[in-house]
């Protein structure tokens, strides 16, 4: 079977981390050998970098040196982890890629969603997703939920405003019309059987029945 690259998308809070795993045991059940993984991180270097990113302490980091640091991690992630994965027939299902830094960086943080976007062909090389899901939600609903969740981990992007984090929504949002052909919008607000369903929906029509 030809391997197949799924990246999955959305505010903080949109239960991205939950579908995955959802789906990661769905697709096993059904027979697929199946990857699932994360960005900033997957492999030991991407990891690092991670660290370093989302370190609470770290605010004096400017804008253009997260975005670097984010595609220098993405580029090994990809190389260690993804395309050998995808070579091998692997289902990859990825929380957060490319589009990621395209609506945080490139349009919260106003560097531009064309110069992000150069910045990240560079790193990927032309390997872009099968198949984005993005899952819309209120920020402000998002946040509530990251708050409530005693077992997450609080990242240095939780701390910004939240008007930051409706410009990442608006990010996203422009992101999808867009790449309409690649990227598909699922309402995060509805019930979590609701959004699995359209979730899966969305990746068996990629995948096709075996």
């Amino acid at each position: 079977m030809k391997g197949r690259f799924f990246s999955f998308e959305g505010p903080e809070g949109a239960g991205k981390t939950t579908m995955i795993a959802m789906l990661e045991s769905f697709l096993r059940e059904k027979g697929f050998d199946v990857l699932a993984t994360r960005e900033p991180g997957g492999v030991r270097i991407a990891e690092e970098i991670r660290s370093i990113i989302l370190n609470p302490a770290h605010t004096e980091m400017d804008g253009r040196t997260e975005a670097l640091l984010y595609a220098a991690a993405r580029r090994q992630h990809l190389l260690e982890k993804i395309i050998p994965a995808i070579k091998s027939g692997k289902i990859v299902l990825c929380d957060r890629f490319i589009d990621s830094s395209l609506a945080y960086q490139g349009f919260a943080r106003e560097l531009g969603m064309d110069e992000i976007l150069q910045i990240n062909q560079f790193a990927i090389n032309g390997y872009f997703p099968t198949l984005t899901i993005y899952f819309d939600i209120d920020p402000k609903i998002g946040l509530e939920r990251i708050q409530k969740n005693k077992q997450r981990e609080m990242n240095r992007l939780d701390m910004e405003n939240l008007s930051f984090h409706y410009k990442v929504r608006e990010g996203y949002l422009k992101l999808a019309k867009r790449f309409s052909d690649r990227i598909i919008t699922i309402d995060a607000s509805k019930s979590v059987d609701e959004v699995f369903a359209m979730t899966v929906a969305a990746i068996m029509d990629r995948i096709g029945e075996r």
